[in-house]
């Protein structure tokens, strides 16, 4: 693990910060902070590994130390699902060191407990966990929750999150490719932002022979689209194009697939350490 190179400004700013509606920061990869107008705030996914040089090579740079972030500045951390970039002791352990609550589907919880053993590894115990899965409810201070079904060929378990406040509402999908569930969640809620991953097809290492193969691990630019238009976005915040050597794509490009439809109303692109409100 390294520390951040941006020393603890993204922190402090998200400490610092008394948005009117919710603020939302973007931490690369697929990581999000998000803050309401009472103060509650929320981690997605928060990652600062370097991945698995020369397999997985980070692009982008670690924009804070999670050993820096007070308990003033995140009330819960949620994870979509199992892979590293999603659940990561290192990245993670430290936000729940301050009291913070950890919400994930089952197989998350497995690499916690099991795989990287948190409980031995920091200051926490496991009456801060929650296990969610498609259908849950639940509330984080002004936040009111609901899990939904998402589709990732590439992992066990995961799960989006719908995250509703007076001032609208976000939905973080994880790295779904499109889901035949989408229409029914774009009818079902009137989504002010959503978060999807996409990005290239590219040649990655193999994990045991270190040859490259032709990978697809996140939606491209028609499927990032399908999915922003079942899902009546209002605006569409691509993420995690940015990552991955081998794996990063031009946001750009999705105002060129995206002019012919209702929906998304309008491209939200962020580069990591960038805030939008709602």
């Amino acid at each position: 693990m390294t520390v951040s190179d941006w020393g603890d400004w993204l922190p402090q700013a998200v400490d610092a910060a008394d948005p009117e509606t919710v603020a939302i920061w973007y931490l690369g990869c697929n990581g999000f902070v998000i803050k309401g107008s009472e103060g509650t705030t929320i981690w997605i996914d928060p990652y600062v590994g370097l991945g698995d040089p020369p397999r997985t090579i980070r692009m982008i740079p670690v924009p804070f130390d999670p050993d820096d972030v007070d308990a003033s500045a995140v009330d819960a951390v949620f994870a979509t699902h199992e892979h590293t970039d999603h659940t990561h002791g290192p990245s993670q352990g430290p936000l729940l060191e301050t009291g913070a609550d950890f919400f994930a589907p089952d197989d998350s919880l497995a690499v916690a407990f099991e795989d990287e053993e948190w409980l031995d590894s920091y200051d926490i115990s496991e009456d801060q966990f929650t296990e969610v899965t498609e259908g849950d409810q639940f509330s984080v201070g002004e936040f009111t929750v609901d899990v939904v079904e998402t589709h990732d060929p590439d992992s066990t378990h995961p799960v989006g999150y719908m995250i509703q406040h007076e001032s609208g509402t976000i939905f973080h999908a994880g790295d779904s490719k499109p889901a035949d569930t989408f229409v029914d969640v774009g009818e079902a809620y009137d989504i002010d932002l959503g978060i999807l991953a996409f990005g290239a097809i590219g040649n990655i290492p193999d994990k045991e022979t270190r040859e490259p193969v032709r990978t697809k691990w996140y939606a491209t630019e028609n499927e990032t689209v399908k999915s922003a238009s079942d899902l009546q976005l209002d605006r569409l915040l691509p993420s995690h194009w940015d990552m991955w050597k081998g794996m990063t794509a031009d946001p750009t490009a999705l105002h060129h697939h995206a002019r012919s439809y209702e929906y998304p109303q309008q491209l939200e692109i962020v580069e990591i350490g960038d805030r939008v409100d709602l």
